[in-house]
């Protein structure tokens, strides 16, 4: 039986693609949450070429069924789901299916993430609490659910896919680095509690990454494509790294960042 599309905003079904197969006995099963775009689409490309079985979850069902149709003829297969991360109460039952669905999960990817332009002296509430909603709120939803997951099958790995925004308190989006910050704090809590279990949580920081999030930003240096990163990250995870900047260079800046003073560093006009 074939996965069913969860709508964000309604609660019937929707019927996924016809492309979406039973899974190969054995074949490994991945989540990925913030696909339909950017570094989430190009991770779900590449575990499906690799013969995973992906559920592939986005707000935009879609752009989701555009990226199943998309990777129908690789050795894997892409089960869609539309999910708002903002909807936490959704995450134990979906997390249920696709478990019974794929039939197991190795690996949890939470890749979603938005950055609002916002302007200098820009102090908006509402806007800021909707973004920590997406950007940590769903992470602590999937992770807890994932940790539980994990925990109990003595396996897995869980990647997190952060930003170096969230090194220092910058001036430019404050609650998008207080985000990526708190996604720091709790992914490395959870590597230190599920280690004995045999679980392995990663946190990825990417700089600048070709996407729909920085097109247009003026001043981008060291830009590479999402593909790029997909591939650094997915061999990250594997190679078992709690912190891996994307690309590598990007450490040392990060280095550089936390050592300035802060009277210094008010200074800096990003």
């Amino acid at each position: 039986m074939a996965l069913r599309m969860v709508s964000p905003t309604r609660s019937e079904s929707i019927q996924s693609p016809p492309q979406s197969q039973a899974p190969r006995e054995g074949s490994p099963g991945a989540i990925v949450i913030g696909a339909s775009s950017g570094i989430g689409a190009a991770l779900v490309r590449r575990l499906a070429a690799e013969g995973w079985s992906v559920a592939a979850l986005a707000r935009r069902g879609e752009a989701l069924e555009e990226l199943a149709r998309e990777c129908a003829g690789q050795p894997g297969r892409v089960l869609v789901i539309a999910h708002d991360t903002r909807d936490t109460s959704q995450v134990p039952e979906l997390l249920e299916r696709i478990a019974r669905e794929q039939g197991r999960v190795d690996l949890c990817i939470y890749a979603a993430g938005v950055m609002p332009k916002i302007e200098r002296q820009s102090y908006d509430t509402a806007l800021d609490l909707d973004m920590l909603a997406i950007n940590f709120g769903g992470l602590v939803a999937w992770g807890n659910a994932i940790a539980g997951l994990f925990r109990t099958q003595r396996s897995g790995i869980l990647v997190g896919i952060s930003s170096i925004a969230g090194d220092r308190g910058r001036k430019g989006n404050p609650m998008y680095g207080a985000s990526k910050a708190a996604m720091d704090h709790y992914l490395e809590a959870l590597r230190n509690r599920l280690a004995e279990f045999n679980v392995h949580v990663c946190t990825i920081k990417p700089g600048y990454i070709d996407t729909a999030m920085t097109r247009g930003m003026p001043g981008l240096f060291w830009l590479i494509s999402a593909d790029q990163a997909a591939a650094t990250i997915l061999a990250a995870a594997r190679g078992g790294a709690n912190l891996r900047y994307v690309p590598w260079r990007w450490k040392i800046v990060g280095l550089v960042i936390k050592s300035i003073p802060s009277f210094v560093f008010r200074k800096l006009n990003f």
